[in-house]
């Protein structure tokens, strides 16, 4: 019988800058946030009811979805940060308008429910009717037999797939529900992505073959390895998971910004990658490595206007391979939240 809602997770709380005790060794960190968060009130003018996904690096004009795709959890989480560091009721309204746009995808067959709804929500002082559902439907998507939620079928492509990044999030939110399922996911894909050399982000299982790797995405991926470090990180908070931990070291790049694609050395980097690096290891309470990480984003890849570029979408279609993408800046957001002491409790 598997356990049922074990110790959960509770969404942190955003304290107001004034609030905290100066730091002055943190200056960079904090001005740097109040930069992404200006980006984000822009980004809601320009965008309306629409959810951001890519920005060009020289103009800064967004491309945009209608309903979010895997990304429209990550605008959500970006307005609830502004509406907690201003304290606006019409932020707060915003991020609230946003976030109940995300209700039909606590439904949908995707293993990616994990990224929409948890971060989605991570912030939120509501929508947590959403993300019970989506917790709910989830558990229910849990296939035992092959011990995880399956990559689905919202996105076309065969259904019975496993993705590393159909596992953060997903960890989080499945544990509130049920622990074990939760454990197993994590686990599945654990052996899975790191059982074979090079390592394999996809796999496609088929009854008589059983698990095969697939070529897509490559196994030089930048976010593969920092996709499942921010998973140990979530699995680590889950009772008994303190082992998950010991494999942060063979899954962070020597690099703070890693390539895109470790096959393409004079290709493009991808700081989204670096970003979700950054909170992870804070997660994991490696500070030190992770205020390298994010000196370095701040430095040399986020402009004065609050744009995180040098992130990379898609090296294999060519799609925003320089470009500011919607999780780098909410990766970067929560990373610097969590260092300046801006976020109270919590395990997002």
């Amino acid at each position: 019988m598997r356990a049922r809602a074990g110790r959960t997770a509770h969404p942190p709380r955003l304290r107001p800058k004034g609030c905290l005790k100066p730091d002055d060794a943190l200056d960079w960190a904090d001005s740097a946030l109040d930069a992404v968060l200006t980006r984000v009130a822009a980004t809601r003018a320009e965008v309306g009811e629409r959810f951001p996904l890519y920005a060009d690096p020289h103009s800064g004009r967004w491309k945009t979805t209608a309903r979010g795709s895997w990304t429209g959890g990550f605008w959500a989480g970006l307005l609830w940060l502004l509406a907690r560091h201003t304290e606006a009721p019409s932020d707060r309204e915003a991020a609230r308008a946003c976030t109940s746009r995300l209700a039909d995808w606590a439904g949908a067959d995707t293993s990616t429910r994990g990224l929409i709804l948890w971060y989605g929500t991570v912030f939120a002082d509501g929508g947590m009717r959403i993300r019970n559902q989506g917790a709910r439907a989830c558990r229910d998507a849990f296939d035992p037999e092959l011990g995880l939620v399956p990559w689905g079928s919202a996105f076309g492509g065969p259904r019975l797939m496993a993705r590393v990044d159909g596992v953060p999030g997903m960890v989080p939110l499945l544990a509130t529900v049920d622990v074990e399922a939760a454990r197993s996911h994590l686990r599945r894909h654990l052996d899975l992505c790191l059982g074979s050399q090079p390592s394999s982000w996809s796999w496609l299982h088929a009854e008589a073959t059983g698990w095969t790797a697939c070529a897509d995405p490559p196994s030089g991926w930048s976010r593969g390895p920092a996709w499942l470090l921010l998973a140990l990180a979530e699995g680590a908070c889950l009772p008994d998971g303190d082992s998950y931990a010991e494999l942060a070291d063979t899954l962070t790049p020597a690099s703070p910004v890693p390539l895109a694609d470790t096959a393409h050395p004079g290709g493009p980097l991808d700081t989204s990658a670096a970003a979700i690096t950054a909170l992870a290891l804070l997660r994991l309470g490696r500070r030190d490595r992770a205020v390298g990480v994010l000196k370095v984003l701040v430095d040399r890849h986020l402009t004065a206007d609050g744009r995180l570029l040098d992130g990379c979408y898609d090296l294999t279609a060519g799609t925003a391979v320089r470009h500011e993408l919607i999780w780098g800046d909410f990766f970067l957001a929560y990373a610097l939240t969590e260092l300046t002491g801006r976020v109270d409790g919590g395990t997002g």
